[in-house]
């Protein structure tokens, strides 16, 4: 039987390289966005004329446990549950933490970090049922070392590492593997707010000289799931050598 997997943020950028990479790969497919609904759509008729693999698509807020808890209702109605569980959906914010609200705190916290504990809280109980699952959370150099202007976002990307370390130690004895991979910069929407010549700026600052290729986190998150079982509880650094 196919296995499936669900990754969240896949209408663009890493979560569609991901998607591709996996449908390529003969996974079922489950793929969600909150806006983005003609690009998914576009991307779910694509994979399907491709690689011919079952594909279920939803919109909505990963922020939100509800949305969460209604779409692995969906799930398990399709697909029975997960084999492997991508939260990939996130977003930034950059701004001097005194300039902050309450309200942008609140709204990065609960994309960026709440939404990881909502998607495995709903995720491990059919993982554990069949003793076998991985966990990819995709995070960020930030959450290592931090960044100045972004506070909050290096905040809630420590707190996936943390997350995930911790996880994994908890379902270790259930033969399901929790690791993260820490992305330095990738060619994505996400940066393109970088000036041309910021951009060749932080091309010098990278040893490996280039932007990381979305496609390349795609790749090493299928090896994480296709491969060594012994490894868990890792937070994996993608980031062509720059910390």
């Amino acid at each position: 039987m196919s296995k499936t997997v669900l990754i969240t943020g896949a209408s663009r950028g890493i979560g569609r390289a991901i998607a591709i990479t996996f449908a390529k790969a003969g996974y079922q497919l489950v793929i969600t966005c909150q806006k983005s609904e003609d690009k998914l759509l576009s991307l779910k008729q694509e994979l399907e004329h491709n690689f011919h693999v079952d594909i279920l698509t939803s919109i909505g807020d990963v922020a939100s446990h509800t949305y969460m808890e209604q779409l692995f209702s969906q799930i398990e109605k399709r697909f029975s549950g997960v084999d492997v569980l991508i939260n990939n959906a996130g977003i930034s914010h950059i701004g001097l933490l005194s300039d902050m609200t309450i309200e942008e705190w609140n709204r990065i916290v609960n994309t960026n970090l709440t939404s990881v504990f909502s998607s495995c809280k709903f995720a491990i109980p059919h993982m554990v049922h069949r003793k076998a699952g991985k966990i990819i959370n995709i995070s960020s150099i930030w959450g290592i070392s931090g960044a100045s202007c972004e506070v909050a976002y290096s905040a809630c990307k420590g707190g996936v590492n943390a997350f995930t370390k911790a996880l994994a130690k908890e379902l270790a004895p259930s033969n399901i593997q929790v690791n993260a991979i820490a992305c330095g910069v990738i060619d994505t929407e996400m940066n393109a707010c970088f000036s041309e010549e910021e951009r060749s700026a932080l091309t010098e600052e990278i040893p490996a000289g280039r932007f990381g290729l979305p496609e390349e986190v795609a790749a090493l998150a299928l090896q994480l799931c296709t491969e060594n079982d012994y490894l868990t509880g890792q937070i994996i650094t993608l980031d062509g050598g720059w910390l």
